[in-house]
């Protein structure tokens, strides 16, 4: 039974949850890590001997996520569009963390076709952690190589291809596959009915927040997919976090809430602890400041199985997975 003082400290943690500014923020984490019942620290070398595979780990999120697995010991792909930007961050890592093992592995992501070479190419015999961090919010409707809404195809199509794919790598050893999702989606319902985002006027947010939804949606059918090779599948939201992509993207948002902004390590805390934790939680959880939260806050959102599954037919479909 929870103590009095843990009983208030799991209060507290909800209600800064539920009523978003203040747990997205910077007050969260600092908050929370002085409550009863705040998870430990991963110990030092946690990742030793393990390899970790990060997406869009140039800057912000991507790249403190690369730099913390870097410390936990890690040897750490990093998986991005621009190898001349990728050599770059592998030589600051190297720098920051002497003795880092870090590589760099050229793939977009939104590119099924390229997606497929990445994989056929990537030189592991074992993938211990596998990060789908790239994001993207184009501000007009945007299509990737193979005619798909771009956010879509970058947040969803890819990295559910790219798991698949990496299966015979992942297998058979307790790996864990982590979806860098958004506190955004809240906001929105899951869009079965349009994933390709075909109807209405676009708006760079809604697509971006329906993606992360789409993300989170499937989460349990993606943990029963893949638990039959031993994989792990969870999603982390960063909460509100300043990053090049956010003040480029959001710059009125930016502006507004700089001084409360997470920095990138903050946001990336949950997503390195989730790696390296050990025992591995249960699949199929969406996690923020190292506890499962609700995947709903508006009852307008809720999804149902068949929506769901209809969204799974199409991802299916797309990325010519088998059922």
């Amino acid at each position: 039974m929870a103590s009095l003082p843990e009983l208030l400290a799991s209060g507290v943690d909800t209600l800064m949850d539920r009523t978003v500014a203040p747990g997205f923020t910077r007050i969260g984490p600092a908050v929370r890590s002085r409550l009863p019942g705040w998870p430990e620290d991963p110990s030092p070398g946690a990742l030793a001997g393990r390899t970790a595979a990060v997406t869009g780990a140039t800057s912000g999120l991507g790249l403190a996520t690369a730099e913390g697995f870097a410390r936990l010991g890690a040897a750490v792909r990093l998986v991005v569009r621009d190898e001349v930007k990728g050599a770059d961050v592998r030589r600051r890592l190297e720098s920051a963390v002497p003795g880092a093992e870090v590589h760099v592995d050229r793939c977009d992501v939104s590119d099924l076709e390229d997606v497929r070479r990445f994989a056929t190419a990537l030189d592991v015999d074992r993938l211990d952690v596998l990060v789908h961090n790239a994001g993207a919010m184009p501000a007009t409707r945007t299509e990737s190589a193979q005619g798909h809404e771009l956010t879509m195809a970058l947040h969803l199509l890819g990295p559910v291809l790219m798991t698949e794919l990496l299966v015979p790598t992942l297998a058979g050893h307790g790996a864990r596959t982590i979806f860098v999702t958004s506190g955004g989606m809240y906001g929105q319902a899951l869009r079965a009915d349009d994933p390709e985002y075909r109807r209405g006027d676009y708006s760079p947010t809604t697509a971006y927040a329906r993606s992360k939804r789409a993300q989170v949606e499937l989460l349990p059918l993606l943990a029963r997919r893949w638990s039959g090779a031993g994989i792990g599948v969870h999603a982390t939201h960063p909460g509100w976090a300043d990053t090049p992509g956010v003040e480029e993207s959001l710059p009125r948002f930016h502006r507004l809430t700089g001084p409360l902004l997470r920095d990138a390590e903050g946001g990336a805390d949950t997503t390195v602890w989730l790696a390296a934790t050990a025992p591995q939680p249960r699949s199929g959880q969406l996690w923020h400041d190292r506890r499962p939260r609700p995947t709903h806050l508006l009852r307008r959102t809720r999804t149902g199985d068949a929506e769901r599954g209809a969204m799974w037919d199409w991802v299916r479909q797309q990325a010519g997975l088998d059922a």
